[in-house]
This record gives C-alpha cells, structure tokens and sequence, in this order.
C-alpha cells in the first residue's frame, strides 16, 4: 500500500507528470462573451450522462479567461482534428478571441468551429468549485461528429488518435 505523501512534501510538479501518463483527447470550448466569440484549449472534458446527456469539462481558476466562460450559459465544446495543433496551442497560450474566418457567425450563440471532428452545444447545468478548478457540467442541446483523426495530448507532447477499424 502506498504511504500517505505528507501535504507539505506533495511535489506538485511530479504528481503533473504522473497525470500526463494519461493519454486525453484535446478539445477547445468557445462562448459568446462580453469581449467577443472567445476559445479555451481543455483536455478535462468527459461524458457524465447519456439521459439527460451530460458531458464536463474543468476550468482552472488562474485562466485569464475565468471569468468569461465561468459566467457563459451557452457553450460549444470541440474535439479538434489533427490538422488543428495550432488553433490548440493558440488557445490555450495565445489570442483567446475567435477570428471570423474560424467559426459559423450566421448561427446563433454558442460560436461554432468550422473544422471540429466533434461539436457539442451545450447549456450550463451546473458549476461546482474542485480544488484550484471550477468543474462545469453541461446539458447537451445539440451535436454534430464527423471521421477523421482525433488530436491526442499525452506526456506534454502532441498526437493522434485513428480508427482501427
């Protein structure tokens, strides 16, 4: 049995890599927001519920963008192909504000990526604070998927994920 790691001895840095062994799909979330159509890179999302259909993602509360998608009722969730590396990084280090040439403006809120292999438009359902994260589940009121190969994220670096079949 693993001994218990005495709180002021927890190397934070450590226990990250251990979480990186986790091999993630890599998504971006995007919103209308007072300052704009904005987007966020998350590698937390996961299904909750398929009645209601319920799917989270996590919010970590030092993102400059916090407060914009902590207060969002209508969101979009996107599972980014491969071909998309860039508009991950860009999101999750860069301009957080949606170009037009990057989603469907003649829809309504929430903001639409063009190239999404999966998108899901989602209304708050509930916001519960984790730690150093705000969790933020969602009802989903619409969906739309296509084939292709999946963004990975994994040990820090970048890959992909393909269909065997």
């Amino acid at each position: 049995m693993p001994e218990i790691i005495d709180p002021e001895l927890f190397d934070v840095a450590d226990y990250r890599r251990a979480l990186g062994g986790f091999a993630t799909g890599v998504c971006v979330v995007t919103a209308k927001t007072p300052g704009g159509a904005y987007g966020i890179t998350v590698n937390s999302f996961t299904s909750v519920s398929l009645k209601p259909p319920l799917v989270l993602w996590c919010l970590d509360d030092r993102s400059d963008r916090y407060q914009a998608f902590a207060e969002a009722e209508r969101y979009a969730i996107h599972v980014l192909p491969v071909e998309d590396r860039d508009m991950s990084d860009r999101f999750a280090w860069g301009a957080c504000r949606l170009t037009d040439e990057e989603f469907e403006s003649d829809v309504p809120e929430p903001p639409r990526l063009r190239n999404a292999l999966v998108r899901l438009d989602c209304r708050a359902y509930s916001r519960t604070t984790m730690g150093d994260h705000l969790v933020i589940v969602g009802e989903v009121m619409g969906f739309e998927h296509r084939t292709g190969a999946a963004l990975t994220y994994y040990r820090g670096k970048y890959g992909v994920a393909e269909s065997l079949t």
